[in-house]
């Protein structure tokens, strides 16, 4: 029988987590209701929970009691508070319409509710802001529980040191990955004993999945949080210097083509009037690479290419984009990041597995080389840009971006380096 391990309700972004607060539950039957302690806070546990009240059904002969605790204290989100607004609802530092905005807080975001006040209002901390919001926007106890699976999203932690990623719910069933401890991955759906995780977008865009045992993951259930205005200000300031760096890489590109050309030119007609035809011939080969004049060596370059690349971490993943601010997906991304700088790779991960540079070794794996994975069929079907201390960054999927991850976190097939 599988052990039976309890899903820990954290509700966070990033590494912070909201912190809540549950009644005291009087004791029935001489049963007391366990909460699982969670890291930096509070951690609701909802298979703990739906078995209490179960267990207590059965042995309480006050039904009425019953009815009292599951509607006033037995729900994990009894003091939580979920935005129902059609978009977002503001966050006011005083109880009125006509007081200062100092937050948002979006659809399916969550807040910790401080206070009740009398009339249409209520006390909300949401992450950093603090603030009061029209209590008819909040969706609480039940009601937050039934947004759960829409606006919550799970991860899964893996706990063992190597864990096998089944293409069904079976210790039977084909082996898609092997992935590594420590890892986090989103949850796509919850079974008994089972969690389907997403791996990545294969080629056609579509989720990559598989499924994994829940004896060797932790699930942690993650909300967002509302936003200051502050804080609105800085994720904007950060796309505009997002596009203004990538922008000035490409006004570097334009001068460098202009240098090389200019460059040929001299080259050529030098060449022409000592007619060297050899010498020329070479001299066309040399100058047709980047110019590394200005940029130092090799090494230099890619460590510039892989910190340029991460410059757009955050930005969204689209199937068949190219664009770093506005959408691209996995091999588009690479590509455009090394065609701003003077290099051409073919468009698809699997033609760049075959001839994107050079064939690297794992262990010789340097800043700015490309790393590939592939299906369960052994075709390529994901290409990340590695950046040093076991890291890569990459278009994973639409539902995540452009993150950075863990080199390993998937099984990997081949190593490329561009420049060389």
């Amino acid at each position: 029988m599988r052990k039976n391990k309890a899903i820990r309700t954290a509700v966070f972004i990033s590494s912070a987590v909201l912190f809540l607060s549950i009644p005291a539950v009087p004791a029935l039957a001489d049963h007391t209701d366990p909460i699982e302690q969670g890291v930096a806070g509070m951690a609701r546990t909802l298979e703990t929970y739906h078995a209490w009240e179960i267990n207590n059904k059965e042995q309480a002969e006050d039904k009425s009691l019953i009815k009292i605790l599951r509607s006033d204290i037995i729900s994990p989100y009894a003091n939580l508070g979920v935005s129902k607004a059609d978009n977002y609802v503001n966050i006011r530092k005083e109880p009125s319409t006509e007081s200062e905005i100092v937050g948002k807080l979006y659809r399916g975001c969550a807040a910790d509710i401080l206070e009740w006040l009398e009339g249409d209002w209520v006390k909300i901390q949401s992450g950093d802001v603090e603030g009061y919001i029209a209590s008819n926007y909040l969706a609480t106890g039940r009601d937050a529980e039934a947004m759960f699976d829409e606006y919550a999203t799970k991860y899964a932690t893996v706990t063992t040191q190597t864990l096998f990623v089944r293409e069904e719910q079976s210790t039977d069933s084909k082996i898609l990955e092997m992935i590594p401890g420590g890892e986090t991955y989103i949850v796509i759906k919850e079974y008994d004993d089972w969690a389907e995780i997403l791996l990545g977008a294969d080629n056609e865009g579509r989720d990559f999945t598989g499924y994994v045992s829940k004896d060797y993951i932790d699930i942690d259930v993650e909300f967002k949080y509302a936003i200051s205005i502050e804080e609105e200000l800085r994720i904007k300031a950060e796309q505009e210097a997002a596009e203004r760096a990538e922008a000035e890489r490409l006004r570097k590109l334009a001068e460098e083509e202009a240098r090389r050309k200019e460059e040929e030119r001299r080259a050529a007609e030098a060449a022409k009037k000592a007619a060297e035809a050899a010498k020329r011939n070479e001299q066309k080969q040399e100058q047709t690479k980047p110019s590394t004049s200005d940029s130092g060596s090799l090494s230099d370059i890619r460590s510039e290419v892989a910190t340029y690349a991460q410059k757009f971490v955050g930005n969204p993943y689209v199937w068949g984009g190219t664009s770093l601010t506005r959408g691209a997906d996995c091999s588009g991304f690479v590509q455009t990041i090394y065609r701003q700088f003077g290099y051409s790779i073919p468009r698809v991960s699997r033609d760049q597995a075959v001839s994107a540079g050079i064939k690297v070794n794992i262990g010789d794996r340097k800043p700015g080389d490309l790393i590939f994975y592939t299906n369960s069929s052994g075709v390529v079907n994901h290409v990340a840009m590695y950046i040093g201390n076991d890291k890569i960054v990459h278009a994973a999927n639409s539902r995540q971006g452009i993150i950075i991850s863990k080199y390993d976190y998937r099984k990997i097939y081949r190593i490329r380096r561009v420049i060389h």
